[in-house]
């Protein structure tokens, strides 16, 4: 089978699968491997085809047969003027919300802006008018892409029915294809990969409808919470009072697209001794979260520390693999999680925030909407009691483990992350900045090293370094009655520092920035180009040392500096409640990150054996 031939099978096999009945087709040689593909579906009686010559026509046809049935019904075109003609019947389609799914053949990328027939930009042709636009590359012959296509397929179908929560309406898939565009005459071999979908002939991505979630997630007892970027704090509420209900453990990024301090207060006194014998903190969903006897885990706490480090124990994780992993919110930090996911043993469900969804990897089998974690709350104890105790101890040992040697490591980034979280008082916001200080943030932070109520905030939406300064600021200002912090690298802070720039006559934050200096781009330490086979090329193009001196920068902008040399000054320092702008430097050397990341997944190992 050749790459044009295998991508349109999957494309029109998964459409059938999400229930699509009649498909529309125009005639052209770019899009041959859909017109066969289609010819096979309609002979084995999957769908019913229709074939029009004028793509105008075919659109409203497809019109007429979605507004009847209330079922997308796709129109397939070649490249061109030939797509263009369906742009009557998509604005049609997008106001009365019909949903149409537009599938257009297209030229590779080398034939774009060649002068080549009949090719023309065709990536977002139809604006605003469509409710998704995707484009997928010319299939090539190699594994990895089925999934690819399926998960595409199906957000597309999703997005065109409404069913995840936005309107109905039209869609656009344009794919571009290389020759043979038509199937093979004689046996090439056999595709790398299989090409089959979900078992049971269903989707690959099933969406449970806003609405009929009253009975809320299956009960599989050894389910893993993994919860990461969130757009409001009420929703880290709610995930760990489920947590918390259920039994299920949590893995949770340090912070969300907002005040995660409220997932804090949860866990906090969920966790504290007072607790014993009372219904838990009121969680704002109408259900109480058990006390720490009730809850049955082994120290009351579902939340497991350290958890991409934990991930990272091969031999340990095979024994305590889950059945399920429940992921809520955007993951943005940790390459373990995104191994987990792609274990083809564990099924994968996403709670969507929104009406898209996280799955980086195309491997969700189902998305909820986020209210089925409200209606799942009242089930109560669904966890294998065994297996969750196995991640909480192995959550304990491992933070014990690797507490000394972060402590051991001063000056590191993970040292001063702990000595930030550590110091914080109670109420304070902390702004992190992307790179390796979000990272070390997640890694140090653990029960031993932090208390209290903590708001820990992140530009995680695109996790560029840009701006960090200046978000911080503005963080600060809106919340002057809380004491406010930031954390940062020094590229990340040099990229920023105009953010220092503020007028007399401007409203003044009190902000105190800690900056981890190790001039440069620490973070590449860490990954391939760090490795140690790689060490004549590392320097210039990504360790970029700068030789900045941020003392001059600062006084520059008539900011406070203070140098902190030892894990006491730094403490000191962060003890001094913000005033104005002040700005704390500790220097790190870039070159023990490596080593300090290895020494740390040693300990968890030798703790875990």
């Amino acid at each position: 089978m050749n790459p044009s031939t295998a991508l349109a099978t999957v494309v029109v096999d998964e459409l059938v699968r999400h229930g699509v009945r009649e498909a529309v087709l125009c005639p052209g040689s770019r899009s041959a491997a859909f017109a066969y593909a289609l010819q096979d579906a309609d002979r084995a009686g999957r769908i019913r085809l229709h074939v029009r010559v004028d793509e105008r026509s075919a659109g409203f046809l497809a019109l007429g047969l979605a507004k009847a049935t209330r079922l997308p019904v796709p129109v397939f075109t070649t490249s061109g003027t030939a797509v263009a003609n369906l742009h009557p019947a998509v604005l049609e389609a997008s106001h009365a919300a019909v949903p149409l799914i537009i599938v257009s053949a297209d030229r590779p990328a080398e034939l774009q802006g060649t002068g080549a027939n009949q090719t023309t930009n065709q990536s977002e042709l139809f604006g605003t008018a469509t409710r998704l636009f995707h484009h997928l590359g010319a299939p090539e012959r190699r594994d990895g892409q089925n999934a690819v296509w399926r998960s595409v397929v199906s957000r597309l179908y999703i997005a065109a029915t409404g069913s995840a929560g936005s309107d109905a309406g039209p869609v656009h898939l344009n794919v571009s294809l290389r020759e043979p565009l038509v199937p093979d005459l004689l046996p090439v071999g056999e595709w790398p990969e299989s090409l089959d979908g979900r078992d049971h002939r269903a989707p690959w991505v099933t969406v449970t409808p806003v609405g009929r979630h009253a009975q809320g997630l299956a009960p599989i007892p050894r389910t893993l919470i993994v919860l990461g970027d969130l757009p409001d704090p009420a929703m880290a509420v709610e995930v760990a009072a489920l947590s918390l209900t259920s039994g299920w453990p949590l893995l949770a990024e340090p912070f969300g697209a907002a005040d995660r301090s409220a997932l804090e207060r949860v866990l906090l006194a969920n966790d504290s001794k007072d607790a014993k014998g009372s219904t838990g903190p009121d969680l704002g969903v109408h259900q109480p979260v058990p006390s720490p006897d009730d809850a049955g885990a082994s120290d009351g706490r579902a939340r497991v520390p350290h958890g991409p480090l934990l991930l990272t124990m091969g031999g340990w994780l095979e024994r305590h693999l889950p059945e399920r992993v429940l992921v809520v919110g955007r993951i943005t930090l940790s390459r373990p999680v995104g191994d987990l996911l792609r274990n083809p043993a564990v099924a994968v469900e996403v709670v969507a925030a929104q009406s898209s969804w996280p799955d980086t990897s195309h491997v969700a089998s189902v998305v909820h909407p986020f209210e089925v974690v409200a209606s799942s709350i009242a089930s109560g104890r669904q966890v294998d009691e065994h297996w969750a105790k196995g991640w909480a101890d192995a959550g304990r040992l491992v933070s014990d483990a690797v507490r000394p040697v972060i402590t051991a490591s001063w000056p590191s980034g993970l040292a001063i992350a702990a000595a930030v979280l550590a110091e914080m008082p109670a109420g304070a916001t902390l702004f992190v900045g992307s790179s390796n200080s979000a990272r070390d943030v997640d890694l140090a932070m653990s029960p031993a090293v932090r208390r209290g109520p903590l708001t820990v905030v992140a530009s995680r939406g695109l996790a560029g370094i840009d701006g960090c300064v200046s978000t911080a600021v503005g963080l600060a200002l809106a919340k002057p009655r809380r004491p406010a912090y930031a954390l940062m690298g020094d590229l990340t802070f040099l990229y920023d520092s105009n953010g220092l720039l503020i007028g007399p006559l401007e409203p003044q934050p009190d902000l105190t920035i800690v900056v981890t200096n190790d001039d440069g781009g620490g973070i590449f330490t860490l990954l391939e180009p760090g490795e140690p086979d790689r060490t004549l090329d590392f320097e210039r193009i990504f360790g970029t040392p700068t030789g900045a001196s941020i003392i001059d920068i600062c006084r520059a902008h008539g900011v406070r500096h203070t140098l902190a040399e030892t894990d006491a000054e730094l403490r000191a320092a962060l003890r001094q409640q913000p005033d104005g702008l002040t700005v704390i430097e500790v220097r790190v050397v870039r070159s023990a990150h490596r080593h300090l990341h290895a020494e740390m997944r040693a300990s968890a190992a030798n703790a875990l054996r």
